[in-house]
């Protein structure tokens, strides 16, 4: 009986014992590997997360790196937005400057010409010429003709001199032949022995034409005029550049106009004439036109 008691207990025992130190050594494995597990996974997503904030850091500071203040070197520059607004506005003004010079055309005669934006333009019944407050007669040998147009200066534009105004005026005569054209009614005389001279052969532009001079006046006022007469498609159309003067020797501080500088810049109209004869209609008279557009620029501001 003895016997067979021990041997159960030692058996029981060792399997006791066997049984309790491998399940105790395979738990504690098993809790290990779970805790380098979880430690490995905190260890990567704190990894992550600190190389996740380094784009950011750097984004954040790229725009200091790139600053006016320290430009880098091949970098583009992007203009400041004031530079922009200020280019821009610029921009729009200039094309809003207006032209120096206007077109003025006649419809029913084809004649165009080109005169300073700052003189003033009269057509119609209020197209003759006034200087020194007397109108300025046309030079035809036969009467007919007809004021088309006239442009007058300002009166503020020679200040300190004599000059009282200026004038280009267009009249045509539609009843006059070419050699007619040529003559005039009244010419420059020679102011020696009061003898007429005859008129001068002058080309202006492209344009042959008769000239002749006209002078009038007191102590008090004067008015000069040149006549410039040429035949353009079955027509006599005459050319007046005239010019007043009043006050010197009568004012203080008053001194002559430059004569030779008034006509200069009247004769610079002149030269822009063209005449393109038209077909005449039978419908009533049409309106003259004055348009815009860049042409010579009057050299005298």
């Amino acid at each position: 009986m003895a016997t067979i008691w021990e041997a159960t207990k030692k058996t029981n025992n060792n399997t006791f014992t066997g049984t309790t130190l491998s399940s105790w050594s395979r738990q504690q494995k098993l809790a290990m590997i779970a805790s380098f597990c979880i430690l490995g996974l905190m260890l990567g997503m704190s990894a992550c997360s600190k190389q996740s904030g380094k784009p950011t850091q750097a984004s954040i500071s790229r725009p200091d790196a790139y600053s006016p203040a320290t430009p880098s070197v091949g970098a583009p520059q992007t203009p400041a937005p004031d530079a922009t607004a200020n280019a821009a506005t610029t921009k729009v003004k200039k094309a809003k400057k207006r032209p120096a010079n206007v077109t003025y055309r006649d419809p029913n005669s084809g004649l165009t010409f080109l005169y300073p934006r700052k003189f003033a333009l009269a057509t119609g019944d209020k197209a003759q010429p006034q200087v020194t407050d007397e109108g300025v007669p046309m030079n035809f040998v036969n009467g007919g003709g007809e004021t088309i147009a006239t442009v007058a200066m300002p009166k503020k534009l020679y200040p300190g001199t004599d000059f009282e105004s200026g004038f280009f005026s267009v009249n045509v005569n539609h009843s006059l032949s070419a050699d007619e054209c040529s003559k005039f009614a009244f010419v420059e005389t020679n102011r020696g022995d009061d003898e007429p001279l005859s008129p001068e052969k002058v080309k202006i532009g492209s344009t042959d034409m008769a000239m002749t001079d006209e002078f009038g006046g007191d102590a008090l006022k004067q008015a000069e005029a040149r006549y410039y007469h040429s035949f353009d498609g079955g027509a006599c159309y005459e050319y007046v550049l005239g010019f007043g003067t009043a006050g010197y020797g009568a004012k203080e501080g008053i001194e002559p106009v430059n004569r030779d500088e008034v006509f200069g810049r009247l004769e610079k109209i002149l030269a822009t004439v063209k005449v393109k004869p038209v077909a005449q209609e039978a419908s009533a008279t049409k309106e003259p036109v004055a348009t815009q557009e860049v042409a010579i620029a009057d050299s005298a501001k």
